[in-house]
Parts: C-alpha cells; structure tokens; sequence
C-alpha cells in the first residue's frame, strides 16, 4: 500500500541525510524501502501523467521546503537545512503537516494559498488518509465526470429512437470514423432497415461501411446474446463485414461471448463507455471551464545549464 505523502515526509528527510539526493532517486529508494510492487509502483493519478507515489513523494518535499527543513539547490535536487537535520536526530517528532505548522514559513504558506483561493479548505493534516492537491483535485474532476456521465445516460434514454440513432452516428464521425465527407453517417430512422439503426460510410464512394445497432434501453434492460445474434444476421444479409452494437445499458455476459465467437465484426459499446465517449469528443456536452494546472520550471531557475 502507497502511504499518504505526510507518511513520507520522514522518509523524505532521511534519504538525504548525508548528502544531496536528487528527488527521481529518492521515489525508486523509498519504493524500495516500502517494497513496492511493480503494480503499485507503476499506479498512475487519474490524469495518466504521473505515479502516485512520485507525486506524494514530491508533495512530501514541496511541504517540507515550505516548512524550511529542506531548500532546493539545483533541477530536481534537495538538501536537508539546519532545521531539516535538527527535527531529523528527534525521533520522537511526528512529522506531519500539523507539525510543520510551528513555523513562521509554513504558517505564511498556508496563508498565501488562503489569501489566493479564500475557499480552500486545508485538510485535517492528523487524517492519516489526507490526500496531495493533485489527488484531491482529480478526484473532484472524476465525481464531475461521473455526475456527467450519469445525467447523459438519462437524457439520452428520454430521447426518441431517431435522435439517439443520429447521436450516434454524431458520435463515429467526431471519433474520426466516415472521413470527411458530409453524407458519411446517417441514421435510417423508423424501425431500422432489417435490424440496421445506422451506417457509416469508410471511404468516400461507401465502399466500405460500418453498420450500427442502437438500443436506448434502461438500466434494467439489458441486451442479450439473442439480440447479438439478430444484429449479425441483418450483418449477414448486406454482406457487411463490421458492425457496431451500441445501448444505453449494459450487455449480458452471453452476449459478450456470442460477440466474441462470431469474431471481431461486432464492437460492443455499453452506456458507460459510451458516457465517457461523449464526454471525450464532446457530443451533448462541452467545456464549461478549462483550469491551467502549472508547475515550477526547474530549468528556468538552473543557472548551471546557462
């Protein structure tokens, strides 16, 4: 298991105990320290751009800094101050963020992130679960996500078969699928043609096409592997050699393996997958604010590089 980064802070210090260290070293010592396996050791943040215990090792670090028990000296490096060896030689100290406190430093800190951003609310540094900003931050942004994802589904399931068979196609052709032409996607409407709720065009004479099944169903009702089976007659019948199976709900595991034994012709697309789709290309939804994440720019500061 990860600790949280007050857990770490500890640690932090000790690998520089006798000497600079540089802070990607000090990740690779502590995983090693903790036995980290290779999964968790490899265990990305919601973003996909770093690993948790490289990002709690650095948040570890960063407070550290604020508290002015260890200063950067050069790109990525630390060394411990007077103060970071003295605390270092205690230890009975519980090194945690509440500890810090005691000093000026990072009692300006946390009035600084105050002063910026009167309504955040610094955590309860004693809660062994407390979690970095980066964490606390993604987590929000994936109950954002799954709120969402979860009010889409309901609009999609209240609207009438011919818009969703059209949302669909919306969505194939803002995923990249049918190229450019105009009249690369089109939903057939009515009860379908022969078990088909939609085509896509691959290439611009339709050469090619990609058939699609829709079923705005609730979460209840699921699809099961005799409607898979239909889709693959109707696929069958026009001689089509792919076809995508789309619902609002969820598939049955025999309809999974019905897909799966008929081959790779069929792509099936639950409404949870199809939630996150939307969201990612931006069908019935957009952007409502879009938040810059910045970070120190370690080579700027590094007067050795110039």
């Amino acid at each position: 298991m990860i600790p949280n980064y007050q857990s770490l802070m500890r640690p932090v210090l000790e690998c520089a105990r006798n000497e600079p260290r540089k802070i990607s070293d000090v990740v690779e010592e502590i995983s090693d320290q903790l036995n980290l396996s290779e999964e968790e050791r490899q265990d990305l943040l919601p973003s996909g751009k770093q690993t948790i215990i490289a990002n709690r090792v650095h948040w570890a670090r960063s407070y550290l800094k604020q508290a002015g028990l260890v200063r950067n000296i050069r790109r990525g490096w630390y060394e411990l101050t007077d103060r970071g060896r003295s605390v270092l030689k205690d230890p009975s100290v519980d090194l945690n963020s509440k500890y810090l406190e005691q000093f000026d430093e990072f009692q300006d800190f946390k009035s600084r992130s105050r002063d910026e951003d009167p309504t955040e609310v610094v955590p309860e540094e004693s809660d062994a679960t407390a979690s970095t900003p980066d964490e606390r931050l993604q987590e929000a942004h994936r109950k954002l996500e799954a709120a969402l994802a979860a009010s889409l589904l309901d609009y999609m399931r209240q609207s009438s078969p011919m818009f969703f068979e059209k949302l669909i196609v919306d969505l194939l052709i803002a995923m990249g699928y049918g190229g450019t032409s105009d009249d690369a996607g089109r939903a057939l409407g009515q009860s379908g043609d022969n078990g088909v709720d939609g085509v896509i065009d691959q290439d611009p004479l339709g050469v090619d096409q990609i058939y699609l099944q829709a079923k705005r169903y609730g979460p209840n009702n699921t699809v099961g592997s005799g409607d898979i089976r239909d889709f693959y007659g109707a696929l069958s019948l026009k001689k089509a050699t792919k076809g995508i199976f789309v619902t609002t709900s969820y598939f049955t595991a025999s309809a999974t393996r019905t897909a799966t034994d008929l081959g790779s012709r069929i792509v099936l697309i639950d409404g949870p997958q199809l939630a996150k789709l939307m969201i990612k290309y931006n069908i019935g939804c957009r952007d409502k604010d879009v938040l810059h994440i910045k970070q120190i720019d370690e080579t700027y500061f590094d007067e050795t590089l110039e």
